[in-house]
């Protein structure tokens, strides 16, 4: 039997998948739009994995879970480790770059900041709040200049004149794109705009009062964009590195992390074919009307949280 280990980082816009031996190495990894069911999108994310691994000897002795999702999906999956993003992607990056200082990561929905010395995560920062900069950011204005994503940061690199564009949120940034089309700047100068924006924007937000150093990884699905890149290393005055799976990092992390806590036990990919489900409700025991979550497995509790005291623990 040769042992492997899963990584899931469950989003709201994506969801990622790795499968990696005992050398760390990715024997098989996924990425694929959430669409607002993330049991659904786990379920689908599994079945491909499984395809993928044609070596029959193979067996996933531990699963980790990261993303904003990760205890509902550590609950279906029996996962053994359930860690925060930064955690996940800062055991990931420095798996694989162990010199690097400071973390660029930019998803669908967030993004944060995480400095690294001596391996170890001395600061961080992290952006939920506000989608400006982020990648559905980026998807919603290519789709308003009639360009697709992918396209996007080739656009950006043939631009002589980057237009200035303020992206200090959505609001702003839309209405000021559409003056500066209006006004008649290129579209290749516009998107190049759209890039240093969001490099700003982030800089400004995320950076500020960080100790940003050389070696700096860039990852997250934005940092497929070679026009954010390129915006990054101007701002910074250095190389920014992006990983060939940068957008899996978070599920490479936890996936690391499930084989370091060396918990075993076999996870079977049927899991994708059973039914779960979640059932919410408000605690009416005291003043803090807590909203418990449970999870299901046919008619099995697998996992509750949510209470802030024992009057809304829910026994499994």
């Amino acid at each position: 039997m040769k042992k492997a280990y899963l990584g899931i980082d469950i989003g709201s816009i994506s969801t990622k998948g790795v499968v990696i031996d005992a050398k760390n190495q990715i024997i098989a990894s996924e990425y694929l739009w959430t669409e607002g069911d993330p049991m659904g999108a786990v379920k689908r994310l599994l079945k491909s994995l499984q395809k993928q691994i044609k070596d029959q000897t193979v067996q996933v002795v531990a699963v980790g879970t990261t993303g904003s999702a990760r205890k509902l999906i550590g609950a279906m999956t029996n996962a053994t480790v359930v860690k925060n993003e930064i955690t996940a992607h800062a055991i990931g990056t420095t798996t694989l770059y162990p010199d690097v200082n400071t973390i660029f990561e930019i998803g669908g929905q967030d993004s944060k900041i995480i400095i690294v010395e001596n391996g170890f995560v001395v600061d961080y920062a992290m952006n939920t709040l506000c989608a400006a900069g982020t990648g559905s950011f980026l998807s919603s204005q290519a789709h308003r200049l009639g360009v697709s994503v992918a396209e996007f940061g080739a656009i950006a690199l043939t631009s002589k004149h980057p237009t200035n564009i303020a992206a200090r949120c959505t609001v702003f940034a839309e209405s000021d794109l559409v003056h500066k089309a209006q006004m008649g700047h290129k579209k290749e100068d516009i998107i190049a705009g759209l890039c240093k924006a969001v490099v700003t924007n982030y800089l400004n937000n995320l950076g500020k009062g960080k100790r940003i150093k050389a070696p700096i990884v860039f990852q997250g699905g934005v940092s497929k964009n070679i026009g954010v890149k390129k915006a990054f290393e101007e701002a910074v005055g250095c190389e920014v590195m992006v990983d060939p799976n940068g957008h899996l990092m978070g599920a490479f992390g936890v996936a690391v992390l499930a084989k370091q806590a060396g918990i075993e036990r076999h996870f079977n990919f049927n899991v994708a074919d059973l039914d779960f489900r979640t059932k919410g409700f408000e605690c009416p025991k005291c003043a803090n009307h807590c909203e418990i979550i449970c999870v299901y497995q046919g008619n099995k509790l697998l996992d509750a949280w949510g209470n802030k005291c024992d009057n809304g623990a829910v026994r499994v």
